[in-house]
């Protein structure tokens, strides 16, 4: 008898009757192997070796003119940059692309190399060095000495004053110059100073290379080497790239200092770098009071307040007795002209220049009488963020390593090589000192300050007077009214200005004493000569100048609506006054 269908209507189907599905079977996913590298290992492999790319041709170019064997060299590198990105996206294990890390700083590193002999000139800051450094080897005093002729080429830039003049002296402090000491006494030039900071570059990108994560390590390579920013003031001999090197080892991993209450050789070698940073160039200073704060909050908050200020004073101490022990000589020579030396940066008033937010008063109105407020501005900022790293360390501390240059965006100097010279400083903290480092470091407690709203409403108040100062300098009018009448000359088929009658109105109650340059684009013309008008203009006076250009003639720039100025400054107060010079 044969079986009939079981209950519920369902039918037997034997193995093989069983349907197929179309396709292949799916693969499982394969489990991670745990020697493989991370993705982020491989991207920044990658970036570091794209970053290479930038500035390459130039080279080469320039190279193929002058010195064909640096751009056989640089052809090589271009292959090898090329081999780098497939092996970093191609390789299976970490230690294999730990290895092609060290072959992109390696091709990085003799990029630079090939770049520093195709340019050693040197520009004012290396110039400058390199003569310090001569007048060191003669036994003579470095600051407050003019060396006006060392600014008679065209590559070399002169710093000019709100005042009409322009700053002829060295204006840093004297490790850089003490190091290319003994350089140049054998090469006897401006390269004394530019080798300097070139190998100080190189020897610092190996060691950040070194002391960060395996994974983080061709960042290093790339914001140190890469992107052709870093060399190029390598090149130029800026102190600021040794005061850079010093501070990596002060800054990477800079919550360890002290644990335990303890300094340790480590704590007491980076301590010895922080000063030595600070005795490089002035960057460093502004740098220095954040750590410090940062420092004592996360010892505070495992040690106690007392031990913590007795380790913080250590370690304040020992930077301090090397900064001073660089400094003794210049300082015993002559104290003030020592001094005066070290802070001219700050007290010179240079002329504006930088893409911050002194460009309002600048280039997109007709000036300002307060520019001062800039300057008070940018004082009160970093102030204010000092104030708020100490309340808020424990979100902001890791960003210690940004913040101190925040300020430098309302100074009258604001330009951009002041903030991405420390870049690589950024790299390191963002490496090796996560939030978690801060977690348990002191917060100074402050009453019925609990809210997020509380908090952002104290953090806005610390900025506040910041951002008063600044909009008194933004929203502040000229002090003088100026109306243009230039003077031409036809030559070969384009015009010549020889000569400008400027109607000048003083509508304020200040004596003012204008100094005159043109302006074309971004940067101030060399000053022109003003005559028949007086030298100080009283308060509520007008009078009529003839001011005349450099050299007695100035081309006329072509285009049917050019960009072409008129500025009037003043260094006490300080103050700029712009009008449009008519070329119809």
């Amino acid at each position: 008898m044969e079986d009939g269908p079981r209950a519920g209507g369902g039918l037997r189907l034997r193995p093989h009757d069983a349907p197929s599905t179309a396709g292949p079977p799916r693969a499982r996913p394969l489990a991670p192997d745990p020697a493989a590298p991370q993705q982020l290992h491989r991207g920044m492999t990658l970036i570091a070796a794209i970053s290479l790319f930038i500035g390459t041709r130039g080279a080469w170019t320039k190279a193929m003119t002058s010195h064909p064997p640096v751009a056989g060299i640089i052809s090589v590198c271009y292959a090898g940059i090329l081999i780098a990105g497939v092996l970093a996206l191609t390789t299976r294990t970490r230690r294999t692309l730990t290895r092609v890390d060290a072959g992109v700083l390696l091709l990085a590193v003799v990029l630079v190399l090939c770049g520093y002999w195709l340019n050693h000139a040197g520009t004012d800051e290396g110039v400058l060095t390199a003569q310090a450094a001569h007048e060191i080897l003669r036994g003579h005093p470095i600051y407050g000495q003019p060396w006006p002729w060392l600014f008679d080429s065209s590559s070399v830039g002169i710093t000019k004053t709100m005042s009409g003049g322009a700053d002829y002296t060295y204006g840093y402090p004297p490790l850089t110059a003490l190091l290319a000491a003994p350089v140049y006494a054998v090469i006897h030039s401006t390269a004394a100073a530019t080798l300097v900071t070139t190998a100080a570059l190189l020897g610092g990108a190996v060691l950040l290379w070194r002391l960060l994560p395996a994974p983080w390590r061709s960042g290093a390579t790339a914001v140190c080497l890469g992107f052709g920013f870093l060399p190029g003031y390598a090149y130029s001999g800026y102190p600021a790239v040794l005061a850079l090197v010093l501070l990596i080892p002060v800054v990477v991993r800079w919550t360890d200092t002290g644990a335990g209450g303890r300094l340790g050789l480590p704590g007491v070698v980076q301590a010895l770098c922080l000063g030595a940073a600070c005795a490089s160039q002035q960057l460093a200073w502004f740098l220095t009071p954040f750590l410090l704060v940062g420092l004592y909050a996360v010892r505070r908050g495992e040690l106690g307040p007392r031990p913590a200020l007795a380790v913080v004073a250590r370690y304040t101490g020992t930077a301090a007795l090397s900064w001073a022990a660089i400094n003794a000589y210049f300082a015993t020579q002559d104290f003030p002209t020592w001094l005066h030396g070290l802070l001219l940066p700050l007290t010179q008033k240079a002329i504006l220049h930088g893409q911050g937010l002194m460009g309002i008063s600048y280039y997109f109105t007709a000036g300002s009488r307060h520019l001062d407020y800039y300057s008070y501005a940018s004082l009160l900022l970093l102030l204010g963020l000092l104030a708020a790293t100490l309340l808020f360390v424990r979100r902001l501390g890791p960003a210690i390593t940004v913040l101190p240059w925040l300020s430098f965006y309302l100074a009258t100097r604001s330009q951009d090589g002041y903030f991405l010279m420390m870049t690589p400083l950024w790299l390191a903290a963002a490496a090796t000192v996560p939030a978690a480092a801060l977690a348990s470091a002191w917060q100074p407690r402050i009453p019925r300050l609990t809210g997020h709203r509380a908090k952002a409403v104290l953090a806005a108040a610390l900025v506040a007077p910041a951002v008063a100062c600044a909009a008194v300098a933004v929203a502040s009018a000229p002090p003088l009214r100026m109306q243009v009448t230039p003077s031409f000359v036809e030559r070969a088929g384009h015009r010549d200005i020889t000569r400008l009658a400027v109607r000048v109105v003083n509508i304020t109650g200040t004596r003012l004493t204008p100094h005159f340059a043109s302006r074309f684009g971004q940067g101030a013309s060399d000053w022109w000569t003003a005559s028949d008008g007086p030298h100080t203009l009283a308060a509520h006076a007008s009078a009529t100048y003839v001011v005349r250009p450099p050299g007695g003639v100035r081309r006329a720039p072509g285009g049917s609506d050019p960009h072409f100025y008129l500025i009037a400054v003043t260094g006490t107060p300080m103050t700029i006054t712009t009008a449009r010079i008519p070329l119809s």
